[in-house]
């Protein structure tokens, strides 16, 4: 293979191009600078996004990655913009993101001597990696970052993290990128069947095909594996009703008659009462979250426990499985269709119908009629405006939840939240990473006005970059999740929870964002449109009920059997 001569700063940039990376985002400084410096000269190759802090920087890499299904990269310098990476590649670990995170180091003869901006960032990050490496010589570059790119997406994906000194990146080497040599010996490898695997679907079929209330649970291991399309003609093959964890929305589409509903914690009451009532619950790509399981001894109580995920760690951690069966989602799912038979399961889905109906007239109604502004109502809102080619962003909170609840993802409509690590401050960057992966596509983001602040400081981002993100700041003046907790299981005392905020119209403008604010119903439908129009960046800020809460919810602690609705 063709060798070149150049020096491990521009090697880095060249493996990046050799791997389809378009965009990077990222932030200088001192440790970083010959990279930077190399950088000056491939923007006509490579977009690099300034964003106004690392934590940022990973957020939009996820954004980016969650949305387009390739590696987010991003780029910091060493010390403390390196540690300001760590809250984002924990998210991305949870959330199962591939990303691949160069952080600078310094000289490799000053390693360990506690030097200007020295951190240990390999010591700081394996717990929170699927691999951290660092590279001390520029020979190192092209095998390690094939390695780590590999390693981000193969398999559960994940974050990887490359720390390489200043010394690799000043030397000079011979390049040569050699993708499949560099992997070869790596256990990181795409899910192949096993022996036996045929037989084992076809046990789970027989399972499915006797069952009187089957139920599927989709998580976002369906989504990565690309099994979007064999989710449905599984449940319309075998007539079994689709639910979703919060990670898994978008898995069906949710117009679709075998969709019933969000799982979990804050999910549709549908889908929460058929898991304890499902006589054979089918779980893929997803890990029995605590959010999704509420108590764990009172979970799924008349089901045979079906788990199928491509991660052998995630088997019995948290629910026990009557069959524990590892696979790459998509090929299961495809696996599982052929062998699947359609059985009448009218009463079966008239509960679904029936816990939809009550839902509604019990929740939504009383909000729709309210003389108030709702987050119900401006979702529904965004639901109706604007192109069908949505990706909808969130931050954490309260908007996340309404946001999950009431919105409608369709057709080519794409969805990016934290769900694990449950991140405040990810909504704005994600929706920058988002725009930039999918310029062709409407990026809204929601977010509450406590998590909004935690990264505000990106709107330098937006204004440097141009990127059209539309935001909905549903501002309550409070940290309302928290707030919502005190309220019921505090005996109301609001305990720092109520934010004194700034002027957000007066902010947007001084960055050059359009924005305009809501404070009731009749008002919401003709902002929202004005936004999904704008030819630019735009921040609609909608005062809200101070006191609004999500329901239904299942109390931390109980078990999906407790729901409560006020």
């Amino acid at each position: 293979m063709e060798t070149r001569r150049m020096t491990g700063a521009e090697a880095l940039l060249n493996t990046f191009l050799d791997e389809g990376t378009d965009t990077i985002f990222g932030y200088p400084g001192g440790a970083i600078m010959p990279v930077y410096d190399k950088l000056y000269d491939y923007t006509d190759r490579l977009n690099h996004i300034l964003v106004r802090h690392e934590q940022g920087a990973v957020h939009a890499a996820e954004g980016y990655a969650r949305t387009t299904g390739k590696v987010g990269v991003c780029l910091a310098t060493a010390g403390p913009g390196a540690t300001n990476f760590v809250t984002g590649i924990a998210d991305a670990m949870m959330d199962s993101t591939p990303l691949v995170c160069v952080t600078a180091q310094v000289n490799a003869d000053k390693l360990g001597t506690n030097f200007f901006q020295e951190a240990d960032m390999i010591g700081i990050t394996i717990p929170i990696t699927k691999w951290s490496y660092q590279i001390a010589s520029a020979d190192e570059i092209p095998s390690v970052m094939a390695q780590a790119f590999h390693i981000a997406k193969s398999g559960r994906p994940g974050p990887v993290l490359v720390s390489i000194t200043r010394t690799a990146q000043v030397q000079e080497m011979d390049y040569c990128y050699n993708r499949e040599e560099a992997v070869a010996s790596l256990d990181f490898c795409s899910f192949s069947k096993p022996e036996g695997y045929d037989a084992k679907v076809d046990e789970i079929a027989q399972l499915l095909n006797n069952a009187k209330h089957p139920l599927i649970i989709a998580g976002h291991g369906v989504i990565l594996s690309g099994g979007c399309k064999e989710l449905k003609e599984c449940a319309d093959k075998g007539n079994i009703p689709v639910a979703a964890t919060l990670l898994g929305l978008g898995a069906i589409d949710q117009s679709d008659s075998n969709y019933v509903g969000m799982v979990g914690m804050h999910g549709n009451v549908a889908p929460n009462v058929m898991t304890q009532n499902a006589d054979v619950l089918l779980a893929v790509g997803m890990r029995f979250s605590d959010r999704v399981t509420g108590e764990v001894r009172g979970y799924a109580p008349k089901a045979k426990i079906v788990h199928v995920d491509i991660d052998l760690a995630e088997f019995d951690k948290n629910i026990k499985a009557d069959i524990a069966f590892q696979s790459d989602a998509r090929m299961f799912l495809e696996t599982l269709c052929d062998k699947l038979e359609y059985r009448e399961r009218e009463s079966w889905f008239a509960l679904h119908k029936q816990k939809s109906s009550f839902e509604f007239e019990n929740v939504m109604k009383p909000q729709l009629e309210s003389s108030s502004l709702t987050m119900a109502q401006v979702v529904d809102a965004v639901n109706r405006n604007g192109n069908r080619r949505k990706i909808l962003v969130t931050d954490v909170g309260q908007n996340q939840m309404f946001a999950a609840r009431y919105a409608k993802l369709e057709g080519n409509m794409g969805w990016a939240t934290s769900g694990g690590l449950g991140t405040m401050g990810y909504g704005l960057p994600a929706a920058i990473g988002a725009k930039a992966g999918n310029p062709d596509c409407d990026v809204v983001l929601f977010s509450g006005d406590g998590g909004f602040q935690m990264n505000i400081q990106e709107f330098g981002t937006i204004l440097q970059s141009g990127l059209q993100v539309k935001m909905v700041l549903m501002n309550n003046s409070y940290l309302g999740m928290v707030r919502q907790w005190q309220e019921l299981f505090y005996d109301r005392r609001y305990s720092f929870t109520h934010l004194a905020n700034p002027d957000f119209q007066m902010l947007a403008a001084a960055y050059g964002i359009k924005s305009v604010k809501v404070t009731t119903p009749g008002e919401l439908d003709a902002a929202v449109k004005q936004m999904m129009e704008h030819d630019g960046p735009f921040l609609l800020e909608a005062a809200m009920i101070e006191q609004e809460n999500v329901f239904p919810m299942i109390p931390a602690g109980k078990t999906l059997n407790d729901i409560i609705f006020d």
